[in-house]
C-alpha cells in the first residue's frame, strides 16, 4: 500500500494508550492499526455494496423453522446441561 496522504490526529492519552498497546499487541504500528480500522469501517463497503448483499440474502429461499422450532433444535433442554 502506497502512503502518499499525512494526517495528524489527537487522541486523548487513555485512548492513545490503549491502541498503542492493541497495536503493540498485534506487532503492527499505531497508524497501521488505525488505518485498518478506517478501512474496516468506513471504506470497504458502501451503501449500495450492502444493499446488494440485503437483497441476496433476502432472495435465498432456505428451509427455517419457526422461532420455537429453531430454539428447540439448537438449545438442549436443561435436564440436558449438567
Amino acid at each position: 500500500m502506497e502512503l502518499s496522504k499525512k494526517t495528524t490526529i489527537l487522541f486523548p492519552p487513555e485512548l492513545h494508550d490503549r491502541l498503542s498497546a492493541i497495536a503493540a499487541q498485534k506487532g503492527i504500528s499505531l497508524g497501521e492499526l488505525v488505518r485498518s480500522a478506517c478501512e474496516r469501517h468506513y471504506a470497504s463497503l458502501t451503501s449500495e455494496t450492502r444493499l446488494t448483499a440485503v437483497r441476496k440474502l433476502a432472495a435465498l429461499n432456505l428451509p427455517v423453522g419457526t422461532p420455537r422450532q429453531m430454539k428447540a433444535e439448537s438449545v438442549p433442554p436443561s435436564e440436558e446441561i449438567a
